[in-house]
């Protein structure tokens, strides 16, 4: 009777169908090879990632070897990525200054007296939207008797309703938890934004939360419930709409947005 057959037999079946793998390489000795450090006029018209792995091949070569040659190489490397950055950064700021619609400066400015009057602008728009739509949402705070956070959020939404006009409402799960099971509210407090007649409603806040943060959310929620804006643009702030900080303000970001490729456009 014949014996099993072998990968080398041309026979693939039984125990044998595979092709052994050779025996792992044994450790060598033998010194790395130095890598190969070409002129920096031909470095420059390296890109960055293979000027990265010629830097980390020095590297491991310069701390395997230990010699002042090998390390000053690897460190004369690290000198050309630094000042290559250097440039990158030169070059960027010229173009910045050709294209501002590129830059964050003429939308966020960092100079503290134009940073306040940009503040006080959006504060007041946010105040202005909402009181616009005070009649047609509520501010819902979710507590428990034996939440001690809950008493310190209170104060902060009747603030909100002082500079707002809104309806404030406080329910207690310890009376009501069939309101916390239908709702999915685990954690008190929770503040919830709802639309009046309307089963549209978003969680804004769970545990306490600052009062400008609380009114920002609350200004992106409704824009959101309302359709002035979509999920892409929720961290669009006050004014900033079609702006730098606006993600849809040069067309869609995401491959499957619909408006990403309308029906005119389909091949």
């Amino acid at each position: 009777m014949a014996g099993p057959a072998s990968a080398q037999d041309g026979v693939r079946q039984g125990y044998w169908w595979y092709a052994p793998k050779p025996d792992p390489e044994q450790p060598s000795d033998e010194l790395p090879p130095a890598p190969a450090i070409p002129p920096m006029g031909e470095l420059a018209r390296w890109s960055p990632p293979r000027i990265a792995k010629l830097i980390a091949e020095q590297r491991d070569y310069a701390a395997t070897v230990l010699t002042v040659d090998a390390v000053s190489d690897f460190w004369r490397l690290q000198d050309f990525a630094r000042r290559k950055a250097r440039a990158f950064a030169g070059v960027t700021q010229l173009a910045m200054l050709a294209h501002p619609e590129l830059s964050a400066k003429s939308a966020n400015p960092m100079i503290g007296d134009a940073r306040d009057a940009l503040t006080a602008e959006k504060d007041a728009v946010r105040r202005a939207y909402l009181r616009s739509r005070g009649a047609e949402f509520a501010l819902v705070m979710f507590s428990r008797t034996s939440c001690g956070y809950c008493r310190v959020q209170w104060p902060i939404l009747q603030r909100f309703q002082e500079e707002t006009g809104w309806q404030i409402i406080r329910e207690d799960l310890d009376r009501r938890p069939e309101l916390g099971a239908r709702l999915g509210v685990e954690v008190t407090p929770t503040t919830m934004v709802i639309r009046r007649n309307s089963a549209q409603r978003m969680v804004i806040a769970n545990g306490v939360e600052a009062f400008p943060t609380l009114i920002q959310t609350a200004y992106q929620a409704v824009k959101l419930l309302s359709g002035d804006i979509r999920p892409e643009q929720f961290l669009t702030g006050a004014g900033e709409e079609n702006g730098f900080f606006d993600a849809l303000a040069n067309g869609p970001v995401a491959a499957a947005d619909p408006m990403a490729n309308p029906a005119g456009d389909r091949p």
